[in-house]
C-alpha cells in the first residue's frame, strides 16, 4: 500500500455551493455610505463589518447606520463596544451569522484582496485552499475565488501544484466542468478564479435525502462520465472524482470541479515523482491509486466515479473503516457488495455497471468513458447494458457452464459405448413387432377364408 495519502475520512475538501444570499442591486450604494460613516466613526474592524453585513443581506443599511450610532454614543462614554456586539444586541443579525463573517474579515484585514473583485462571502475552505463568492467588477459578474493559504505562500510545491490546477482547468472546456477564468497573485496571496456555480454538491444531497432515485443518479453520472470523457481526451486524469467535487445547478445541470489533483497521463516527470504516494480521497480512490503506480489513466477516474455512483444509489460508501489505511486496503482485497444487494430496489444493470466500474483490475473496468456512456444510455432507455452485461455473464455464467461442460465429459466416459449396448433392444424390438405383423396378417387371412 502506498505510503500516504493526501486526504482524509473527514473530506473536508473545499467545494462552491450557492450558500451565502444574493446581493441586493441597491445595497452596493448603501455598503459604501455605510463603509465611510464607520470609517469615520469606528474602526477598521467595524468598516469590514459594516459592508459585509450589508453585503450579505444580513441587514439593511439603516439598520447598520443606527448600530455605528449606538457604537459613536457609547465610546462617547469611554466604553468600549464593537459594532459586532452591538449589531447582536440589537438582535440585528445573530452570532453564528457573524461567525460566519469572521473568516471574511480576517482575510481581509490581513490584506487578502485582490484587485478587480469584491469579496461578497465565503463559500468553503479545507486544508488547502479558502473559496470565496466574488464580484468580478470590470465584467458585473460573480465568479469564485480560490485562496492558498497563507502558509503554503512560501511552499514551491504547493504553489507549483496550485498553478497547475488552473492550468488544468484552463485547458478544459465543457458544459458539464467549471471554468477556470484567471489564476495570478495579489500581494502575498495565489488566487485562482473560477466559474461561480449556484447550486449544491451531490454529498449535500446523499445528506439531505440518504439516497438519490436510479434516473435521478444515472443522469447525474451520465453527465459527469461526459464532463471526465473530454477531460481524458485532452490527456488529463481527474483522480479525485467524489460526492463533494460534483456540482448541480439549480437548473439540474451537473459541473465536475476541483482539478487539484489533476494530471496529464504524459507527465511522466511527476508520475516519477509521485510514485508510491496515494493521491485522492480514501472512500473513492482506486486500488492503483492506492499503490501509487506510475501509469494512471482513465480507469482510475471511471472506479472513482463508480464508488460515487455506488454512494448515491445505496446511501453507503462502497467500504468503511475506522481509518484511511483500513478503508484502502478493502479497495485492495476486499470483495464488494453488489449496490443491489443493499438497495434492493436497484436495478439489475445499475448494479452490474457499478460492478464493472469498480473491477479491481483497471484491464477489466470500461477502457474508457465512451464505453460507459454506451451502458449508461442503455439503463437509462430501460435496457439491460451491453457490455456491462455481457462482460458480467462471460466471466461467470460462461465460466460455470464450461466447467460443467468439461465436469460431464469426465465423468460420464459411457456415452461412446452407447450404441453397443442397445443394439440387443432394438433388435427384440424388431423381432417382436415382426412377429404381431405376422400373426396379424394371418388372422386376417384366416378370417376372409372362413366368410
Amino acid at each position: 500500500m502506498a505510503d500516504s495519502t493526501h486526504n482524509n475520512l473527514d473530506d473536508s475538501s473545499q467545494h462552491q455551493s450557492g450558500k451565502t444570499r444574493p446581493v441586493p442591486a441597491p445595497s452596493v450604494a448603501q455598503a459604501e455610505e455605510a463603509i465611510q460613516e464607520a470609517a469615520k466613526q469606528g474602526t477598521n474592524v467595524d468598516t469590514l463589518v459594516g459592508r459585509l453585513v450589508i453585503d450579505q443581506g444580513l441587514a439593511t443599511q439603516e439598520e447598520v447606520q443606527h448600530c455605528l450610532e449606538q457604537a459613536k454614543a457609547v465610546r462617547e462614554d469611554d466604553n468600549q463596544a464593537s459594532l459586532v456586539q452591538i449589531l447582536v444586541d440589537n438582535q440585528y443579525v445573530t452570532e453564528r451569522q457573524i461567525a460566519r463573517l469572521r473568516q471574511i474579515i480576517e482575510a481581509e484585514r490581513s490584506g487578502q484582496k485582490i484587485p478587480g473583485f469584491r469579496i461578497l462571502g465565503k463559500l468553503g475552505s479545507g486544508a488547502m485552499a479558502t473559496v470565496f463568492k466574488a464580484k468580478q467588477l470590470s465584467l458585473d459578474r460573480t465568479v469564485a475565488i480560490k485562496v492558498l493559504p497563507r502558509k503554503f505562500s512560501d511552499n514551491p510545491q504547493f504553489i507549483e501544484r496550485f498553478y497547475a490546477e488552473g492550468r488544468a482547468a484552463a485547458s478544459l472546456n465543457h458544459p458539464n466542468i467549471v471554468q477556470a477564468f484567471d489564476v495570478g497573485k495579489a500581494g502575498e496571496f495565489h488566487y485562482f478564479v473560477m466559474e461561480y456555480v449556484d447550486g449544491r454538491t451531490v454529498y449535500d444531497d446523499i445528506v439531505k435525502q440518504k439516497r438519490f432515485p436510479e434516473k435521478d443518479a444515472v443522469e447525474v453520472i451520465m453527465q459527469v462520465a461526459e464532463a471526465l470523457q473530454h477531460a481524458h481526451n485532452k490527456g488529463l486524469i481527474h483522480r479525485d472524482v467524489k460526492p463533494k467535487n460534483i456540482m448541480i445547478t439549480k437548473d439540474g445541470m451537473v459541473k465536475l470541479a476541483d482539478m487539484g489533483l489533476a494530471r496529464a497521463v504524459s507527465d511522466k516527470e511527476a508520475a516519477e515523482a509521485e510514485a508510491g504516494k496515494a493521491f485522492g480521497t480514501p472512500y473513492y480512490i482506486s486500488p492503483e491509486q492506492i499503490r501509487g503506480e506510475r501509469e494512471i489513466g482513465p480507469p482510475a477516474d471511471i472506479y472513482s466515479l463508480g464508488a460515487t455512483f455506488y454512494h448515491m444509489v445505496t446511501g453507503a460508501v462502497p467500504f468503511e473503516g475506522k481509518n484511511p489505511s483500513a478503508v484502502m486496503h478493502k479497495h485492495l482485497k476486499a470483495e464488494l457488495v453488489p449496490p443491489d444487494h443493499v438497495n434492493p430496489k436497484l436495478s439489475a444493470g445499475v448494479s452490474e455497471i457499478i460492478e464493472m466500474m469498480m473491477v479491481k483490475d483497471p484491464k477489466k473496468r470500461y477502457a474508457n468513458c465512451g464505453d460507459l456512456l454506451i451502458d449508461l444510455r442503455a439503463v437509462h432507455k430501460g435496457e439491460s447494458p451491453p457490455l456491462a452485461h455481457k462482460d458480467i455473464f462471460a466471466e461467470e455464467d460462461l465460466a460455470a457452464v464450461a466447467a460443467a461442460e468439461a465436469a460431464v465429459t469426465t465423468d460420464i466416459p459411457v456415452d461412446q459405448t452407447q450404441p453397443q449396448d442397445v443394439r440387443p433392444w432394438i433388435m427384440t424390438a424388431f423381432i417382436v413387432t415382426l412377429v404381431v405383423a405376422v400373426m396379424s396378417l394371418l388372422t386376417n387371412v384366416i378370417l376372409l377364408f372362413t366368410r
